[in-house]
């Protein structure tokens, strides 16, 4: 699999099954399963939540339609000023192609055209990959669990948010 055969874009209902499979496996485990399907769903209808998958490539029905599988997702909820990274996992054998960090940089935009002026999230603490992938961005780092990414300084949001537009595989 190479990087250019992975296609960021919205999640959309029929995803909700394998990001549910993939939180409960990847992120999850050892937890109690939280992010059913049901729930992810209900992530994806907010309007204040993003959630993208990292797609095969191939092209499904309809205009631009990705149907690969689903090999990444994230999701982030937007407050006033600040996001919240709620999940993000890439399956493992798709890991260290640069996936976790292209499905980062569209929530990172996001929460910047958003007006966003920081994003949190929280890692487990043996979780060691995860506290490395993101150490490895610009990061302001609070604490042994939480980090910190400062997009803007606090004050009114410049704009309006919209999601950036779907890729396409090249």
């Amino acid at each position: 699999m190479t990087p250019r055969a992975i296609t960021i874009r919205p999640a959309e209902p029929r995803d909700a099954q394998a990001i549910s499979a993939m939180s409960r496996d990847f992120i999850e485990s050892g937890l109690g399963w939280k992010y059913d399907a049901a729930r992810v769903l209900r992530a994806m209808r907010d309007k204040e939540t993003l959630a993208v998958v990292a797609c095969e490539g191939g092209k499904g029905q309809g205009k631009g339609a990705v149907s690969g599988a689903v090999a990444g997702f994230a999701i982030m909820e937007f407050g006033d000023e600040r996001a919240h990274l709620v999940l993000l996992a890439v399956r493992p054998s798709h890991r260290r192609l640069g996936i976790g960090q292209r499905l980062l940089d569209w929530l990172l935009e996001s929460a910047r055209v958003a007006g966003m002026a920081s994003i949190h999230l929280e890692l487990r603490a043996g979780n060691d990959a995860a506290r490395r992938f993101y150490r490895s961005g610009e990061g302001k780092k609070e604490g042994a669990l939480r980090m910190l990414r400062v997009l803007r300084n606090p004050g009114p949001v410049p704009y309006t948010w919209r999601p950036p537009k779907t890729e396409a595989p090249e």
